[in-house]
């Protein structure tokens, strides 16, 4: 069964959204987590906007890296460069995918503006975790 990695800084908006597609998309014959350099809860707002496209992730939690978890993981996405960069070690059967994209949680403006950064964000990850279950090129 494969084993894919989201990592980002806080885990609290990007991995966890993508975390939520890629169980919507790959489903149960993939094993699918997220964790982060740091765990800064769950973001209302990735709640929210994931909710908007019939996802839930308001049972997930932000959690930290667990090395055995990275070592045995098929594929690793970073969604930031600070995880890209701080990210430990991994053996060379991990196949490393970096997407780099703006953290929504930086968002500023009113609350419609702030949502619209998520739903960018969001959207975003959703066409890459698509892309990444229709691509055998990742795979290879």
């Amino acid at each position: 069964m494969p084993q894919i990695y989201f990592l980002c800084t806080g885990n609290s908006c990007r991995s966890q959204m993508a975390e939520g597609f890629a169980k919507h998309l790959l489903g149960p014959d993939w094993r699918i987590a997220s964790a982060g350099l740091e765990a800064q809860g769950l973001n209302p707002k990735a709640v929210e906007v994931m909710a908007e496209k019939g996802i839930d992730i308001s049972g997930q939690r932000s959690k930290v890296i667990d090395l055995a978890y990275l070592n045995s993981s098929d594929f690793v996405v970073t969604l930031c460069g600070d995880a890209r960069d701080r990210c430990p070690v991994v053996p060379g059967t991990v196949k490393k995918i970096h997407w780099p994209l703006p953290d929504p949680a930086k968002a500023q403006g009113n609350a419609g503006e702030v949502l619209a950064v998520f739903r960018r964000v969001r959207d975003q990850i959703g066409v890459r975790v698509i892309d990444l279950a229709k691509n055998n090129s990742y795979f290879k």
